[in-house]
């Protein structure tokens, strides 16, 4: 048994776990601090280190960051502070936490999860992870094995960025009903679907856990088959430990 910090990074809330391997279990509740308003390196890590001062650990960790990373350095972090642009976050949580990171996109991390130990884990074709939080993330895999920093949440919908219309977030910000919200999730997963043409779309993030009310409505007129995240909003979680479990232990590159 291994026990890893995992480390979900988000543009409202930064939570991390402690994640048990081989079974790739969260042991115990996930600690969740708000991210911090002025979002610079300094302040992230500082958020980080005090998730791994809560859980009193110490080894190697992994965190799912909000963007494009690019062998650890960022090169996007739209929900973040500019001045992440260019920058290792690998380096940086180090520094901040005196722990070793391995660090990638977040979305990617939800999906790596799903893809071994959640709804894609017998799927062999095509597969496109959705999560739905303060933005749209996304991650892609082709029989099994990752293709890195897709970035489907920023496709258009009608002229706009597609996360300002389907995401959580802008579901809370227009105080949407499920109905009306899912009208929005349908059109965009409509796009993704023409696009990749995927054979099985998981829809991911905090929403999954009341997919009930809306994935029905959402998945109409989409070609692919879609079901709910089984991870729900812990996939990133899993996937950053993961991640981290292949960098420090050598346990095989990212994929199924």
């Amino acid at each position: 048994m291994r026990t890893i910090l995992g480390v979900d990074i988000g543009g409202t809330g930064i939570k991390g776990a402690l994640v048990e391997f081989p079974g790739a279990n969260v042991l115990g509740d996930p600690y969740h601090l708000p991210t911090p308003q002025l979002a610079t390196p300094a302040n992230v890590a500082k958020t980080i280190a005090k998730i791994a001062q809560h859980f009193q650990y110490k080894g190697p960790a992994g965190a799912g960051f909000p963007g494009v990373i690019y062998s650890g350095v960022v090169g996007s972090a739209t929900h973040l502070s500019s001045s992440w642009l260019g920058k290792n976050a690998e380096k940086i949580f180090k520094k901040g936490t005196r722990l070793p990171f391995a660090v990638i996109n977040d979305a990617d991390a939800a999906g790596m999860a799903e893809m071994r130990h959640g709804a894609g884990k017998k799927e062999v074709g095509t597969v496109v992870m959705i999560t739905l939080g303060t933005g749209i993330g996304s991650a892609l895999f082709a029989q099994g094995i990752l293709v890195p920093n897709t970035e489907l949440g920023h496709v258009t919908l009608r002229g706009r960025d597609a996360e300002k219309m389907a995401s959580a977030k802008a579901r809370t910000d227009h105080n949407w009903g499920w109905k009306k919200w899912a009208r929005k999730v349908r059109e965009y997963l409509q796009q993704v679907d023409r696009l990749i043409n995927p054979d099985l779309i998981i829809v991911g993030g905090g929403v999954s856990k009341r997919s009930e009310k809306w994935l029905p409505r959402a998945s109409e007129g989409v070609r692919a088959r879609i079901v709910p995240a089984k991870l729900h909003n812990e996939a990133g979680i899993v996937g950053a430990a993961m991640a981290a479990e292949a960098r420090f232990f050598g346990l095989g590159k990212q994929r199924r």
